[in-house]
């Protein structure tokens, strides 16, 4: 295993391109995940600023270029791209955002790569979820080794049409809101969306629904689990964990499943409780690399 810093020192940072449609809930999405308000700092492959200013008038198809560089001052361990707008059926667009794909998944400079993509589906138009872009795009888009992770953003849409069903089904304005959740995730399924997506040429690795992003209580946790999950590489996994500055359920998650888990195996197979000094040292270094911005004092008690 790789020290953390080792691999951001070879890879960068993470690094996601971001598909989907205007108002798609695309930058309340990213904004959530890095923990602010603020509307990202624009750079463009160089590395120098843009003027936000001077893609204002483009905002509703994104911010502009693909190959412009989205980074959030609260945290800059993330570098987002956007897809620019080949959902509105820019055959232009659409050429554009294959061939960022095909290079930036396959360049020989480690730090320009993608890492995945998050192909974002409103859910406040549920009935037409799946549209010619989303159909050409999993259908045509070769996305080689770098996953696609569906994401289902304003899920809370569905509760509306949920509350509604259970009001007219007799029960009360209560039994209503706390049943919503459940009768969305219902109309969901029944609708089928996933089942499409599954059946095109190139499909999602996975799925996630997410709801209230604008809101602080937002859970982000199932999304970077689930791209976690699919990333394979445990480097990559490791790259994404080091983004993560407070979310410590996930570094947990990982320490135990990639470390711990492992040694115990090895321990029970040894037919012994007890470990070295020396492999006690190592499975604290390689379960410290899970919590990159955490100072690990050693202070190693085994018995031998």
């Amino acid at each position: 295993m790789e020290p953390t810093q080792d691999i951001r020192e070879k890879f960068g940072r993470f690094r996601i391109l971001v598909v989907g449609r205007a108002n798609a809930g695309k930058t309340t999405l990213l904004q959530r995940i890095c923990n602010t308000t603020e509307k990202p700092k624009i750079f463009d492959r160089d590395g120098n600023k843009i003027d936000a200013a001077a893609v204002q008038g483009s905002t509703n198809r994104g911010y502009h270029n693909i190959e412009n560089e989205l980074v959030f001052r609260s945290n800059r361990e993330y570098v987002f791209h956007d897809s620019c707008g080949f959902e509105s059926g820019g055959e232009d667009e659409f050429k554009k955002m294959k061939e960022f794909v095909l290079d930036r998944a396959s360049t020989t400079k480690l730090k320009e790569r993608i890492h995945a993509i998050w192909y974002c589906i409103p859910m406040d138009e549920y009935h037409r979820a799946i549209t010619k872009a989303e159909e050409r795009f999993f259908s045509e888009c070769d996305t080689s080794n770098v996953p696609v992770i569906a994401v289902f953003t304003k899920f809370d849409a569905l509760w509306g049409d949920a509350y509604g069903q259970l009001k007219r089904s007799g029960l009360s304005r209560k039994e209503c809101s706390n049943g919503a959740p459940e009768r969305a995730k219902e109309i969901f399924a029944n609708a089928k969306i996933w089942d499409r997506l599954r059946e095109t040429q190139y499909p999602p690795k996975d799925c996630v629904c997410v709801a209230e992003m604008e809101k602080d209580i937002a859970d982000c946790v199932p999304l970077l689990e689930i791209t976690t999950s699919v990333l394979g590489e445990e480097a990559m996994q490791m790259l994404l964990i080091s983004t993560q500055r407070t979310n410590m359920a996930l570094c947990v998650k990982y320490a135990v499943e990639k470390v711990l888990i492992n040694y115990i195996g090895k321990a029970r197979k040894w037919s012994s409780v007890w470990l070295s000094k020396d492999t006690c040292i190592k499975m604290q270094e390689e379960i410290a690399a899970w919590f990159p911005h955490m100072k690990v004092r050693q202070n190693i008690h085994c018995m031998e």
